[in-house]
């Protein structure tokens, strides 16, 4: 198996957690990931330490209290595949959260560095930016949970649909220098769920040298560490993809540059 692809639990930790990303775990220093499984009436507690976090109430309704809020009944999809922007909650380092599922609940956490700028407070879906990026077969709903328009100190969060046979992340892009304003530098994670759950993405990870090239078949349920590289990714006929992007890096701006080789399928500006 690729050093990339973290694989989920077959049963859930005793908190809920399947997967697991780290800086540690992923020999970076900025980005972490986890997926949890609650059952309904389950809760989940954590302190944010030094990290800033954003949860993403994937599918499934639950109460959210921090140190000093509380949003109850939050939620509304099911499932990741109705494509309805999700609630999320942003929680800034130095404090804590309980997420108490009040059905099924599919929870991404995600974290980086935080530096205490900014108060807990709630990302509706009605603030979720939604765009149709691309066109043909690399036309695929992009939902800005937390775009670096929204104020965090590192986080920048957000979910990717790619219908079946279509690409995404397309033309291969790449942010893996910390050379603005051409580039920023952003490590990243996918998390993918696949419909139906029998079958699987493509993803590509690699750099201008090759001294990364990878291709790798991802399961619903895994998620891709992007060191550096390019990272394109493809829906198979019969199979839409679903992933859940979350980068940060020194600085919280997202600046790509294309893979020469196909910078000439960007569209022409009018």
């Amino acid at each position: 198996m690729s050093d990339l692809i973290v694989k989920p639990l077959k049963q859930p930790k005793d908190d809920g957690s399947v997967l697991s990303i780290t800086p540690e775990s992923a020999g970076w220093t900025y980005v972490g990931f986890e997926a949890v499984h609650l059952k309904a009436g389950e809760t989940l507690q954590r302190n944010t330490g030094t990290q800033e976090v954003c949860l993403v109430l994937l599918s499934g309704r639950a109460d959210v209290r921090t140190s000093r809020n509380e949003w109850t009944n939050i939620g509304k999809r099911m499932s990741v595949f109705e494509k309805t922007p999700p609630y999320s909650v942003y929680v800034p380092n130095g404090d804590r959260f309980e997420v108490q599922a009040l059905t099924d609940l599919e929870l991404a956490v995600c974290s980086a560095p935080g530096n205490g700028s900014h108060e807990a407070r709630l990302i509706s879906p009605e603030q979720v930016g939604v765009e149709t990026r691309g066109q043909g077969n690399v036309e695929r709903q992009i939902h800005n949970i937390l775009p670096e328009g929204e104020p965090a100190d590192s986080l920048l969060v957000v979910e990717v649909f790619t219908p079946e046979g279509h690409w995404s992340s397309y033309p291969p892009h790449k942010h893996d220098r910390d050379a603005l304003p051409d580039e920023s530098l952003l490590e990243e994670t996918y998390y993918f769920r696949v419909q139906p759950e029998q079958g699987f993405a493509i993803q590509r990870v690699y750099t201008d040298d090759r001294s990364l090239d990878e291709t790798l078949a991802v399961r619903n349920g895994e998620a891709v560490l992007v060191p550096r590289g390019y990272h394109p990714v493809s829906a198979p006929p019969g199979y839409e993809v679903y992933y859940l992007n979350v980068m940060a890096g020194p600085k919280r701006l997202w600046k790509f540059h294309n893979d020469p080789d196909h910078a000439w399928l960007m569209p022409k500006p009018k």
